[in-house]
């Protein structure tokens, strides 16, 4: 019992709220977004999302553009390329109209995928990005 305590505390401790980026639901961005840590949209985005940690597009959330992360849970709607460093998690609800690139692909019944997928090496993720792996684009 001891041990599952302890191993939750763990969990706990290694997701941070307040260093979650946060797109809420009304809000429209346009252009390049690059984090550390990880970020949810709820809302709208146009252009370049970037982000080394977990990208979460919420159900009513759109994306038109590029995403490049380490982890992906999509439930809202992709119009471009995908790249994920590790697993792309496709919910019921989620639709992309564009091509896949990925180490690891989950998918729900009910998402609908309009592309091509490609199954990558986390190489070919750092090739794509243009950077080695201990690099990433440029974060202020």
């Amino acid at each position: 019992m001891f041990n599952k305590i302890k191993s939750m505390t763990k969990i706990a401790e290694s997701v941070d709220v307040n260093s979650v980026s946060r797109i809420s639901d009304g809000t429209l961005i346009k252009g390049e977004i690059s984090s550390h840590s990880d970020i949810r949209v709820d809302g709208q985005v146009e252009g370049r999302l970037y982000s080394e940690g977990r990208v979460v597009v919420g159900e009513n959330a759109s994306v038109k553009g590029t995403i490049l992360c380490g982890d992906l849970d999509l439930w809202g709607s992709v119009e471009g390329e995908i790249f994920v460093r590790n697993v792309l998690s496709l919910k019921g609800t989620a639709s992309v109209l564009g091509d896949l690139h990925v180490r690891k692909l989950q998918v729900e019944m009910g998402a609908s995928v309009n592309g091509t997928c490609k199954m990558i090496s986390e190489e070919d993720f750092d090739a794509n990005l243009g950077v080695s792996s201990s690099e990433a684009p440029e974060v202020e």
